[in-house]
């Protein structure tokens, strides 16, 4: 893959728990990679469940990305190998939880991670991503702040359940915040309707509504409710690996073929 172009950062983030943030970037990162596309995923979450579903045993973890933030180490020293190549991890632990309190009198405390992530460009060839999938904590603090910062884009997995859309305008607010204050050039990548099972009529409701609201923001691509996309990480592997013919894993590789169509005009060339 060539080098000349900028390597892209897109956060994954809703601080509503468990809308599928973490599944969608352990799941999104290795159908971009098994498509050719070198990709880095932050575990920015103090559970460090994105670590554990990629294969990243906790007591593994001796360099994370607490200590990378904390210039402890480099962020190429707290890059780890995942079982699908081109695809690789900065682990988390519950460590990551301290810096809420650890940071709150420090200057720079919003872009920690954005001065983290200046180093990619010097990382050699082979841990180099083309992009970077950060899986923010399912809160609107000082994390997902750094996240935002950070970032180019924002991807936001939407429950199809209800009440998904409450709490939606306050995580745009939040984005606009962060644009005007921040990180002016963050972007709204676009939602993605998660948890989808069609035969439930509100189900089909809540996404319909989504659509009527949010328009072309929202991914044409829907994720299915799937018992194998719940079962694979506790076997440490993304579903592209656990079970690559099942209705979760070729959903996500129809959301990494779209997410490319939508970023062509960055997409680097896979040779």
């Amino acid at each position: 893959m060539a080098n000349s172009q900028p390597m892209r950062i897109i956060a994954i983030a809703n601080q509503k728990g468990g809308v599928g943030k973490t599944t969608t970037a352990v799941n999104l990162a290795a159908s971009l990679a098994n498509a050719g596309v070198p990709v880095l995923v932050i575990d920015l979450d103090p559970q460090g469940n994105a670590s554990t579903a990629l294969g990243i045993d906790r007591q593994q973890r001796k360099r994370t990305i607490y200590q990378a933030l904390y210039g402890e180490c480099r962020l190429a020293d707290a890059i780890a190998a995942t079982p699908v190549p081109r695809l690789s991890v900065v682990p988390a632990t519950v460590d990551l939880a301290a810096v809420e309190v650890e940071l709150s009198g420090k200057a720079d405390r919003d872009s920690l991670l954005k001065q983290l992530m200046e180093q990619a460009p010097a990382l050699p060839s082979s841990l180099r991503p083309a992009v970077v999938l950060v899986d923010c904590p399912p809160t609107l603090g000082l994390l997902t702040i750094n996240a935002l910062a950070a970032a180019d884009s924002l991807l936001i997995p939407l429950q199809a359940e209800f009440l998904a859309l409450e709490g939606l305008s306050y995580l745009l607010r939040t984005v606009e915040t962060i644009t005007g204050r921040i990180n002016p050039a963050l972007k709204i990548d676009g939602v993605l309707m998660t948890m989808v099972d069609r035969r439930n009529n509100l189900s089909t409701a809540v996404c319909d509504d989504a659509r009527e609201h949010l328009g072309a923001l929202v991914y044409n691509t829907e994720i299915p409710r799937n018992v194998r996309l719940s079962e694979a990480p506790s076997h440490g592997l993304p579903v592209a690996l656990y079970d690559p013919k099942c209705a979760g894993a070729l959903a996500y590789d129809a959301l990494a073929a779209e997410f490319q169509a939508r970023n062509s005009h960055w997409q680097q060339e896979v040779g």
